[in-house]
């Protein structure tokens, strides 16, 4: 596994209201494009330039990086390979987003909460077989299945267990269009098996959780907004979704517990990029020191061995876990997610929750 910093407890924050930055990030796929400013230029890049001449690039990504790729964007640009490059994007639930760009969106750069999501364009040749072969694995930033609790900790939440208490609501997403819904119920998952309980004690404990959860948004964006807005008690999700949410002085504490799974978010050019070069010169540039220095300072776990930063420390929990120790993503989506067999689809329609769109 790659060098992480990891956080471990509660970490306090105060404020009083949301930016637009969270509910921006509810639109639907094809309508989340806006176009960035294109013409930014400045000395500070080490890459190469590109072709000369204005391009427009269009990025396609599940829906919490959007306050990331704000500066992300805007520093690329100030580079000579990214001077004369122009951005759409878009930003939706990760499962959504894929399933646009299968349909025909016009997507130069996808990135998503799964790697499940990227193995669909990978079937339709819209993604290169071999999208995850550099130092990386092609994931660009890492994160960690989080609680996000109210101020002070009111409900005195600090591991899974808490969770299935009576009268405690929690926020998830529907793991059926979600990403980041999937990494919290395997993250949940994971933690009983490393508590020492049988797969059929894990699975319960799901049912017990999914029971306590009043709504199920489609995006983990759109549950962190409604978390912020009053919703429930403890919202699961990204550890870099709750430091977003205090970074724009949200009245809100988080909890990394022990047991948690670590969370990778795979990118890649896609095989109908009109603009290969600069497409490919901006994935180098989200993995270059720059590039994951600004990842970091807004609460993401970098990949890039050496990066730091002074706002976010990310130590590491003691009990992290990863994909690979559930069996990977293959058998995990057939054992919780498949649409006739999954474990998760037979509780969610248990509990009347859709699992179709």
């Amino acid at each position: 596994m790659r060098p992480l910093n990891r956080l471990l407890g509660v970490v306090a924050a105060s404020g009083l209201a949301l930016a637009a930055g969270c509910s921006s990030a509810k639109s639907s796929p094809t309508s989340a494009a806006t176009s960035a400013s294109s013409s930014a230029a400045g000395s500070a890049a080490s890459s190469p330039a590109v072709s000369g001449g204005n391009v427009t690039l269009n990025l396609v990504a599940y829906s919490t990086p959007q306050a990331a790729y704000v500066k992300l964007i805007a520093a690329f640009q100030k580079t000579p390979a990214g001077a004369h490059v122009k951005f759409t994007q878009s930003y939706g639930a990760s499962g959504d987003q894929a399933n646009a760009v299968v349909s025909g969106q016009s997507a130069d750069v996808v990135e998503f909460s799964l790697e499940t999501d990227m193995t669909k364009l990978v079937k339709k040749n819209l993604v290169a077989a071999d999208w995850n072969a550099n130092q990386y694995k092609g994931f660009v930033t890492d994160s960690v299945v989080s609680f996000v609790v109210r101020k002070g900790n009111p409900k005195h939440i600090a591991d899974w267990p808490d969770l299935i208490k009576p009268r405690v609501k929690v926020l998830t997403p529907n793991p059926f269009s979600s990403g980041s819904a999937r990494w919290n119920i395997l993250g949940a998952y994971g933690a009983q098996i490393k508590a020492g309980k049988a797969d059929a004690d894990a699975l319960a404990y799901l049912t017990s959780l999914l029971k306590n959860v009043p709504v199920q948004d489609a995006s983990g964006s759109k549950a962190l907004a409604d978390f912020v807005s009053g919703a429930g008690d403890v919202l699961i999700s990204y550890e870099n979704e709750a430091i977003y949410a205090q970074a724009k002085n949200q009245p809100v504490d988080y909890v990394i517990p022990n047991d948690t799974l670590l969370i990778e978010n795979p990118i890649a050019v896609t095989t109908s990029s009109k603009h290969p070069q600069e497409a490919k010169a901006f994935v180098d540039f989200l993995y270059s020191q720059a590039g994951q220095q600004i990842f970091a300072d807004t609460g993401y776990r970098p990949v890039l061995a050496g990066v730091t930063s002074a706002k976010n420390k990310f130590p590491t929990p003691s009990g992290l876990f990863t994909i690979k120790d559930l069996g990977g993503w293959t058998a995990a989506t057939t054992k919780f997610f498949d649409p006739a067999t999954g474990a998760i689809t037979a509780i969610e329609k248990s509990l009347g929750v859709a699992t179709t769109k």
